[in-house]
C-alpha cells in the first residue's frame, strides 16, 4: 500500500471509532393549551371555539355568527403564547370558581337570553376549566376581561369579521 492511502485509511479508522458528538440540547416550548368556547345568545352573538397550545398553534372552529364557519389554523409567536399563559396564571385564573351561572354562589343577580363563555386552561400540570354565563352580572370583571384578552392574543378576529 502506498503511505497516502495507509494515512487515510488510518484517519477513516480513528475517526469511526470515536464516538459521535453529542447533539445540541433545544429546550422545548413548555406543554399547554387554552380553549375559548363561545356558545350562543338570544340573538347574534358570535359562535366559535379557539384553541391555542403553548407553543402558538392556534385551531379555530367557527359555527354561527362568523365570517369564517369551518375549521381554521394558524398561529401566534410561541413567545406571545407563553406570555399569555403567564398573564391568566398571574391574574389568579387557577383561583377562579369552576362556574359563574344562575344558583351558582358568586352569581346572586342574573339576566337570561345572554351567551355563556367555556374556557379551559391547562398548563404546568395543571387543568382548569370555567364557565361563565354573561347573564352572571356579579362574576368577577377580570374574568371578562381575561377571556377578551384571549380573542385578543389569538386575533379571533381575522375569522370572527371583528365582531
Amino acid at each position: 500500500m502506498t503511505r497516502i492511502r495507509v494515512v487515510a485509511m488510518l484517519a477513516l479508522g480513528s475517526a469511526c471509532g470515536r464516538p459521535p458528538a453529542p447533539a445540541p440540547q433545544s429546550n422545548p416550548a413548555p406543554a399547554g393549551h387554552i380553549s375559548l368556547e363561545r356558545r350562543p345568545c338570544f340573538g347574534t352573538c358570535p359562535v366559535y371555539t379557539v384553541t391555542l397550545e403553548r407553543s402558538g398553534a392556534v385551531i379555530f372552529q367557527g359555527r354561527r355568527f362568523v365570517a369564517d364557519t369551518g375549521s381554521f389554523t394558524g398561529s401566534i409567536p410561541a413567545a406571545r403564547a407563553d406570555s399569555l399563559f403567564r398573564e391568566l396564571d398571574a391574574a389568579g385564573w387557577f383561583a377562579l370558581a369552576d362556574r359563574y351561572g344562575m344558583g351558582e354562589p358568586g352569581c346572586e343577580r342574573f339576566a337570561t337570553d345572554l351567551p355563556s363563555v367555556v374556557t379551559e386552561v391547562r398548563m404546568d400540570g395543571r387543568s382548569k376549566r370555567v364557565e361563565h354565563d354573561y347573564g352572571c352580572t356579579t362574576a368577577p370583571a377580570k374574568l371578562e376581561a381575561l377571556e377578551r384578552r384571549i380573542d385578543e392574543v389569538v386575533g379571533v378576529g381575522r375569522w370572527t369579521g371583528g365582531r
